[in-house]
């Protein structure tokens, strides 16, 4: 146990002191008599290395910095290479393969229907739950976020967005448009959230969609990096986009003045003393920038690639300024959070993740022979307190060798043969349970959902039909230009019902007549692209750099007549009929709603 803990640890049990200390006394006998909100900020593909906090002196992030300092920060805590895996393990407690992650797009990134999350378990304890921002685990119920246990949903279902300047946007299922800058968005929405249940415990999940591309920011932030020196650079110069570097900065600086609006408002309300608030990143950093040096960008199951902050602040229980040394990973969130609100999970499936409440509150030593795993794209690596074995079987020493340069498993061979074993019985354990393909289809009409998203991301095109850009996650259909053309989409229709259909779809004035069918067994219906609706293609002109995902446009939605689908599974298919020009159409999204 460190000096910082044993020093807390005498200061909760001895009760002589606390009786010095009235202000912290009354704090933790509210600890063990109230429910404390609970308040969990993800960013999107910042690094470790992307706060002032951690000596980065390319940019300014004082409200962060502030919330680290008041609570404990984690110098170990480790994440997936990517996205939606670290999703998944924070909101279950779980290692993503158990549930079905297998990929960022397209219906990989959904946690298996019949897992429990974080929210389920907090809504069940009487909270009210919300979820503003990227979701990323899933698009249709029973994967989407107000089916996962989140009462309140506002952002975007999908792996990335093309546009952060009000976008097309989803709230509760409901195709909405933004106001503003997407990130002051979600924080409005937050803090509105916070406003409405200040005297309700609820639990807040705000899971920010940057620094991930498409580089944009406001003007107010982007003009103090545009022209800087970078001070500090990434381990191999030569590797680094500057500009790239200089855009992620003048968002991360975005963030740190919306968690400093949290923070206000938690202060504002006085919620302070009854708020946990938790600070953490996806992964690693989505360009080569300065990260202290370490191994691996986004991606990379090496140090760089699976290192996150984690920032953990409950005034008056949480010690000022306490930094725990040892491993902690995102499967220990949710046990941890759900221990430190007194909330049992009695039913649920056994955790990959611990709570991490004893370490905290210096109430005992975590387990000195822990080992995390992190894996992605058949890739493995292996992370003891001061060992990591990297998906190639090279070992590092952590502790004296943190950028992971010299391989010392010939050296040890006996730590490196545990370390190997420890990995193979993870791979034969919980590896195993992904399955090689993902064969889930996509559910429409799920009972108890009104709504339910069928984009071109999760569609199969036939033809002449391409995406817009090889990412699919914020991609359309473009080039659509025969009768044997289509789109098909492999669906499963829980229960029977009948849905008024909307297409959202693009088409210039001089192919506007052409006539299409969406089918599905042996219903269908005709639609008729009888309006043009041309808008122009947007992104450059917020763009700080060239991006590498799809650019996107406003799409006109066209209500199509009702359908009746009749419960089962199978292909549903939107294929032209007639092409009265050179094109059919561009095509964004189908949406169902129920309406019996």
């Amino acid at each position: 146990m460190s000096y910082i803990n044993i020093k807390f640890f005498i200061l909760i049990l001895g009760s002589g002191f606390l009786a010095c200390l009235p202000a912290c006394k009354s704090s933790l006998v509210r600890y063990s008599q109230e429910k404390p909100n609970v308040i969990v900020i993800l960013t999107d593909d910042q690094g470790w290395g992307d706060l002032s906090f951690h000596g980065n002196t390319n940019l300014n992030t004082p409200n962060i910095d502030r919330l680290a300092a008041s609570g404990t920060s984690f110098d170990r805590f480790y994440v997936c290479p990517v996205c939606s895996p670290t999703r998944a393990e924070l909101l279950t407690g779980r290692y993503h393969p158990r549930m079905g992650v297998c990929s960022t797009s397209e219906g990989g990134e959904r946690m298996d229907a019949d897992e429990t999350t974080i929210a389920d378990i907090f809504k069940a304890s009487g909270y009210a739950t919300a979820a503003f921002g990227k979701w990323h685990s899933g698009m249709q119920h029973p994967y989407h976020p107000n089916a996962r246990g989140f009462d309140e949903y506002y952002g975007f279902c999908s792996g990335h967005w093309g546009h952060y300047f009000s976008p097309m946007l989803e709230h509760n299922g409901k195709i909405v448009t933004g106001n503003g800058f997407i990130i002051d968005d979600l924080t409005d929405h937050a803090i509105d959230f916070i406003e409405t249940n200040r005297d309700n415990p609820f639990f807040l999940y705000i899971p920010y969609n940057t620094p991930h591309g498409p580089m944009q920011v406001p003007d107010v932030y982007w003009d103090r990096h545009k022209d800087a020196t970078l001070q500090m650079q990434h381990r191999d110069p030569e590797k680094e986009d500057v500009m790239f570097t200089r855009a992620a900065l003048a968002m991360c600086e975005n963030i740190d003045y919306n968690v400093g609006r949290i923070m206000d408002k938690l202060e504002e309300a006085e919620l302070e003393e009854n708020t946990i608030v938790l600070f953490l990143c996806d992964n690693g950093p989505n360009s080569w920038r300065w990260n202290e040096g370490m191994k691996g960008r986004k991606g990379s199951t090496d140090e760089g690639g699976v290192r996150s902050p984690l920032f953990m602040r409950w005034k008056g229980v949480i010690e000022d300024g306490m930094e725990i040394q040892e491993i902690a990973a995102a499967i220990d969130l949710l046990p941890t959070l759900a221990d430190m609100a007194g909330i049992a999970m009695d039913g649920t499936r056994p955790l990959d993740g611990i709570s991490l409440k004893p370490m905290i509150l210096g109430e005992e030593s975590p387990d000195p022979d822990r080992i995390i795993f992190s894996h992605w794209a058949g890739r493995v690596s292996a992370r003891s307190q001061q060992y990591r074995l990297d998906h190639e079987g090279q070992l590092f020493n952590m502790a004296d060798d943190p950028g992971q340069y010299s391989n010392i498993a010939e050296e040890y061979p006996e730590i490196t043969q545990k370390m190997m074993q420890a990995r193979d019985e993870w791979e034969q354990s919980v590896l195993a349970e992904l399955p090689k393909e993902d064969e889930r289809p996509f559910p429409i009409g799920y009972p108890g959902s009104r709504y339910t998203q069928i984009p071109a991301r999760d569609g199969v095109a036939h033809g002449n039909i391409v995406r817009s850009n090889r990412w699919p996650n914020c991609s359309y259909y473009t080039n659509w230009t025969s009768i044997d053309d289509k789109i098909t989409w492999d669906v499963e229709v829980p229960e029977s019902g009948n849905f008024q259909v909307t297409l959202y779809y693009t088409c210039p004035e001089q192919d506007i007549g052409s006539a299409f069918q969406l089918s599905f067994n042996e219903s269908s219906i005709r639609g008729e692209i009888s309006e043009a609706h041309d808008p122009p293609l947007v992104g450059m002109e917020e763009d700080r750099v060239e991006r590498h995902n799809s650019y996107v446009k406003d799409f006109k939605p066209l209500k199509l007549p009702v359908m009746h689908l009749e419960k089962g599974t199978g292909e549903l298919t939107l294929q032209a009929l007639d092409v009265q020009g050179t094109q059919v159409m561009d095509f964004r999204l189908l949406m169902f709603e129920r309406i019996n």
